[in-house]
């Protein structure tokens, strides 16, 4: 009987786990780009289509190598609004990574609200944006949706 009871109170404890586990827990990891990473060229809008959709508290990392004499740099700006993101405009846009933060590991970038949010690469005056496709909207669906 003894048993029994003990296995009942693993039984309720691995519920109650699974009850209060926070909704971060479930969360994915993306590469940005997957192997080809953030780079000058690549369709990045057929990338979310393909991995899409996306939730709360997904996280996106953003891999690229530092400039060198070979690597023209990237960056990760976020637009303000859909025309800013449309036209490439970086005069309002925020710089979210610096040229160096795609090494290593990458930089990430949690997805925390439920609000469309426009990626680009400001380098080179925003020509990577405007002709390297280095720009993708996200807008993630209520982490509740993915269960």
């Amino acid at each position: 009987m003894e048993a029994r009871s003990s296995a009942a109170l693993v039984a309720a404890a691995v519920v109650a786990l699974l009850v209060l586990v926070p909704e971060a827990s479930r969360a994915e990891r993306f590469v940005v780009g997957d192997a080809a990473r953030w780079t000058w060229g690549y369709n990045y809008t057929d990338w979310v289509i393909k991995k899409g959709p996306f939730f709360q508290n997904d996280t996106l990392v953003f891999m690229y190598d530092p400039p060198n004499a070979t690597v023209h740099a990237h960056s990760v700006y976020m637009m303000r609004n859909a025309a800013d993101y449309q036209s490439c405009n970086l005069k309002a846009a925020k710089l979210v990574a610096g040229v160096t933060q795609g090494a290593g590991s990458g930089f990430e970038f949690v997805l925390k609200k439920r609000k469309p949010h426009y990626f680009v690469c400001g380098e080179r005056g925003g020509i990577h944006c405007t002709m390297g496709q280095m720009k993708f909207i996200v807008k993630p669906k209520s982490s509740a949706c993915r269960d």
